[in-house]
């Protein structure tokens, strides 16, 4: 059919009226929240099917570009291993094979391999594969893993006999965390509700036919509940936590029927984390310490009042994790956006700093399973440095390289930059920017450039390494990162300055990112792409709203867009908890403050943006509805020509395509979409 007799889908409108604090809200989309109904399908089909008819004449490069990203991946690799009791761990990949394979060796690297677990062929009749738990028991004859086969997050536990390759007959559903006790016959294991929030404990011994035995269960919905095992393998650690506050408990872990200890009752914007190190706990704490800070005390009376410093706080210095090891502790921590590794002695206290070569970088601890050892484990990347697993001798400072990414095809790091700018929020706050490119690209704003952001829940968008994203750069295209407010890249007052009723910094701040690129000469309006997904799908909503006129394409994955009316369901995955990342709606000034900037409901008939909007069926974190919703709304409203689609993954959840070829296709389809953009293609409109 000649594209131009190609018109999009056109959906049906059910108003419904919506009405709090005197607040009217009609929503003509609503219906589509029944996912048993045909007609909800077979629109997503009906839109898969228009997508797929207007990219028809991007198959060729979709190819290209597809076999470009393969070509760059050693498809038969194996990643570095780690020791864990008296056996060697990995996994690796096989040529054409969609998923990895985990193994073990006995005794050292050179002999036989056992393998543990065939993702692949756990994934046989399955559009989808996701490994949760993979835990073995201290004695290493036994397997607690759990996988889920639709994307929604809903996994399910299984024990495998490492001696014998069978499966012992447990089985549990909807498991979130387990850990082995030291018996190696017995597991504790939580469990979600119907909304999907961990809040149950309980205790199972292998073998037994008798109900499990229910230790714990939390009746608030802000707080989730977690079970895990010290570094030290003495203690099983059960944790509740909400985003603010946070309630552990210990139990040795050789008395499985023990009574578990609290070590500090839940007090309202206190978190800590506990690590048990012989007879002392060390803990992490925000407690008079915005950033955190860690001190440790006697494991038989952890109280505020025994504590002792170790790390004290620094405002400028974001203490992140803690790892703790027999002689060493190493602390990851944040400062000026970067990450740094601490290291610490805690015989001598001595301590010193793991020091990296580039200005931009990535750094995160990797397999560490060993507890008696001087050597720790990191992963270390940046935007041109594949990457790199390390092992680093806390002791003597050396550090082995273990395993480097190839990166087939003659990739010359030397041929790229990358660097960081900063740009100046509409508040005077100075808002970092990463980037990436060619260095042969031009910088007189005729370039392409592609801004992703996230800017949620304090979680950093790190300068990672990306082979695919060569198939860009090659291309003359600038990726860029903006490290906005509400993520976590410069401490905790960062991520405040971004939430509840701050959340518009988020948005502004991206907008002023671009705007300093344009300036900068990076880009211009008319060759600015946008990208951001789950909560930066929120971000690409908002800012579009904004300033439609600022960015030429925008790119919105799984997006978090009908913000009001999802978080006036309390019924859904994820709603309640996260009343303390964006506000409850049943407040009255929380509920105005996110109407102001919630994408679905500020839709208006104006010109936007060409977009590419994804989903997934089995999304559980952000509802395909809500993609769904906001593009019936936009085509229906907007005033221009531009392009929308809308792809949804009929057969994933949240993360996309399981399978890394799949994965691979998916991403050609995106790139192949921004292409088309930048290099003019004409098209019919959606």
């Amino acid at each position: 059919m000649p594209m131009s007799f190609l018109r999009p889908p056109i959906t049906k409108r059910i108003p419904q009226r919506h009405e709090i604090h005197k607040d009217v809200r009609i929503d003509d989309y609503e219906w589509m929240h029944q996912k048993s109904d045909p007609e909800v399908a077979a629109y997503l089909e009906a839109e898969n099917a228009y997508a797929q008819a207007i990219m028809q004449p991007t198959e060729a490069l979709q190819e290209t570009l597809y076999q470009e990203m393969k070509g760059r991946i050693q498809e038969d690799d194996s990643e570095a291993p780690y020791r864990q009791g008296n056996y060697f761990y990995y996994s690796r990949t096989e040529t054409g094979r969609q998923y990895s394979l985990r193994c073990r060796k006995h005794g050292s690297l050179e002999a036989e391999e056992q393998i543990t677990l065939d993702l692949n062929a756990l994934a046989e009749g399955h559009s989808f594969l996701g490994l949760g738990a993979y835990r073995v028991s201290d004695d290493g004859n036994l397997l607690a893993y759990s996988t889920d086969v639709t994307g929604f997050r809903q996994y399910t536990l299984r024990v495998k006999d490492l001696r014998t390759g069978e499966l012992l007959p447990d089985q549990i559903e909807k498991v979130t965390s387990v850990a082995w006790a030291a018996d190696n016959r017995t597991l504790f294991y939580t469990t979600e509700d119907s909304a999907k929030r961990p809040y149950r404990l309980y205790r199972h011994a292998l073998g037994s036919e008798e109900a499990d035995p229910l230790l714990y269960e939390e009746a608030d919905e802000l707080y989730r509940v977690y079970v895990a095992r010290s570094e030290s393998k003495a203690y099983l650690i059960h944790g509740v936590a909400s985003s603010e506050t946070t309630e552990m408990r210990t139990l040795p872990a050789d008395q499985p029927e023990g009574d578990w200890t609290l070590l500090l009752p839940r007090e309202k914007g206190h978190r800590y984390n506990v690590h048990p190190h012989g007879d002392r706990f060390y803990i992490l704490t925000d407690k008079g310490a915005k950033n955190f800070r860690i001190v440790s005390a006697p494991a038989t009376d952890p109280s505020p009042g025994n504590w002792k410093e170790v790390v004290p706080h620094v405002p400028a210095i974001a203490r992140q994790g803690l790892t703790l090891f027999a002689r060493h502790a190493v602390v990851a921590e944040r400062e000026n956006g970067l990450e740094h590794l601490r290291v610490i002695d805690l015989e001598t206290g001595a301590e010193h700093r793991v020091t990296f070569p580039e200005p931009v970088y990535a750094v995160f601890l990797d397999a560490n399973p060993e507890f008696d050892t001087t050597v720790v484990r990191f992963r270390y990347q940046s935007m041109v440095t594949p990457p790199s697993v390390y092992d680093y001798d806390m002791n003597t400072r050396e550090r082995t390289l273990r395993k480097q990414t190839p990166v087939l095809g003659g990739y010359d790091p030397a041929r790229y930059v990358s660097e960081r700018i900063m740009a100046t929020a509409a508040d005077g706050t100075a808002v970092p920017i990463s980037l990436f490119y060619r260095r042969d690209t031009p910088r007189d704003g005729s370039a392409p450039l592609l801004l992703y952001g996230y800017g949620s829940y304090g979680i950093s968008i790190d300068a990672t390494f990306s082979s695919s994203r060569l198939s860009l750069s090659d291309r003359g295209i600038i990726y860029a990162i903006a490290h906005i407010r509400g993520g976590g890249e410069l401490g905790e007052e960062w991520r405040d300055a971004g939430k509840m009723l701050r959340k518009r910094n988020t948005f502004t701040d991206f907008i002023a990112c671009a705007e300093h690129l344009i300036q900068e000469k990076y880009t211009s309006p008319e060759r600015l792409a946008i990208q951001g997904g789950s909560a930066g799908g929120l971000l690409m909503g908002a800012v579009t709203n904004m300033r439609p006129d600022l960015f030429h394409v925008v790119v919105s994955q799984v997006p978090f867009v009908d913000v009001l009316n999802t978080m006036l369901n309390a019924s859904l995955p994820l709603t309640v908890g996260e009343y303390l990342e964006w506000g409850n709606p049943n407040v009255e000034a929380e509920y105005f403050y996110m109407k102001t900037y919630c994408p679905y409901t500020n839709l208006e008939a104006k010109a936007y943006p060409t977009m590419l909007v994804k989903t997934s069926w089995n999304d559980s974190q952000v509802m395909y509805w809500e993609a769904a919703k906001y593009v019936a709304k936009l085509r229906r409203l907007k005033t221009d020509e531009n392009l929308l689609l809308l792809k949804t993954n009929m057969g994933a959840g949240h993360g996309g395509a399981s399978g890394r070829y799949d994965a691979l296709r998916e991403l050609a389809f995106v790139y192949a979409f921004l292409l088309m953009q930048w290099n003019a293609v004409a098209l019919v409109t959606g």
